[in-house]
């Protein structure tokens, strides 16, 4: 009996070895960890519904950096929840302004949140122009948004003037979308300008917000030429499978709790896991749209249809991960 114990142990290890492993961060290019700071200082001003987290580059600590604003989806206030990503884009050499704009799950009503997201981030500018923070840059700035973040990213990239803010001049709104609570929506996003640079990324399986919203802004944007819908579909290839669900932005880092323990909190507890979604889809993106609109640089990466831009990387048995779906302005399925 005892002979047949490695027999048996090859026979099980046949149907129950795991399959390939999904692709690890890059060293470097867009979603890279070649990373220019090791540190992040971070300071909270988010003690009501209108105010904001600041997230700075340390180790070393530059004179002054380039913003991201980073809206964080309904409930989602807790940065901890988006804590991978934010770091991410602050080891690169950039401030990110997190603002609150709701000051729970009840409250105030969504007819507001586009108002105290802008306040959070005027608030937010004028705190770094003094004392000891790092200063923020007279450069373009970036806007990134999830589910209804990316409902308000979108708002304020129409709104900026009414609402005295900068110009967005580069938006990526993931997974965008209000569902009832449609204070943040417009009817349509025609008044977006035309140099303002537009990523809609949007995932088959999002069983939350759909794609409509996120359909609408692309749709509507018309004025907006250098626009691109995507799509990001599963992939069961490998182990754990790559799932299209509504938060796959989520990126889970306990150094970033501020204690806001609510629903949204434990369900990112339970879903968020940093995978090929992320490193070639979500932070790719960003940092390619970034360099595409302060230096002109990586645009392929970020527009176009591009190999680069739909790239996911590969498993690790060398099969591709299913590539991103991109539609352009001009593609036949734009309109419908």
């Amino acid at each position: 009996m005892t002979s047949l114990i490695p027999l048996l142990l090859f026979y099980f290890s046949l149907f129950y070895t795991n399959g390939p492993s999904g692709p690890a961060q890059p060293a470097d290019g867009p979603g890279g960890a070649a990373y220019s700071h090791a540190e992040v200082v971070f300071s909270s001003f988010a003690g009501q519904a209108d105010g904001y987290w600041l997230f700075e580059p340390a180790s070393p600590r530059p004179d002054s950096a380039p913003v991201v604003v980073f809206l964080h989806g309904y409930g989602a206030i807790n940065p901890m929840i988006y804590g991978g990503w934010i770091r991410h884009i602050v080891q690169q050499g950039n401030i990110v302004i997190f603002p609150r704009y709701q000051q729970n799950l009840f409250s105030p009503g969504s007819d507001e949140f586009a108002a105290n997201a802008a306040k959070g981030i005027r608030d937010a500018l004028a705190e770094l122009r003094q004392g000891n923070h790092v200063r923020p840059q007279n450069s373009p700035l970036i806007m990134a948004g999830h589910s209804y973040g990316g409902a308000i990213a979108a708002n304020l990239g129409v709104n900026f003037v009414q609402l005295g803010i900068p110009q967005p001049m580069g938006i990526l709104l993931c997974a965008p979308g209000t569902g009832p609570l449609n204070g943040a929506r417009l009817e349509s996003y025609a008044a977006m300008p035309a140099d303002t640079r537009l990523l809609v990324l949007v995932s088959v399986n999002d069983h939350v917000v759909g794609e409509t919203m996120g359909r609408l802004i692309f749709e509507t944007a018309v004025n907006t030429p250098h626009r691109n819908f995507i799509r990001q579909h599963p992939d069961e290839h490998g182990e754990p499978a790559i799932s299209s669900g509504h938060n796959e932005s989520y990126a889970l880092d306990s150094a970033f709790d501020a204690g806001i323990h609510n629903m949204s909190y434990h369900r990112a507890l339970g879903v968020a896991r940093n995978d090929a979604v992320d490193y070639y889809g979500y932070w790719k993106l960003l940092d390619a749209l970034m360099q595409c609109v302060r230096s002109n640089e990586y645009c392929d990466t970020a527009f176009g249809n591009t190999p680069a831009q739909r790239s996911l990387g590969e498993w690790s048995d060398g099969q591709p991960v299913r590539e991103l779906e991109v539609i352009l302005p001009d593609d036949p399925e734009a309109g419908r």
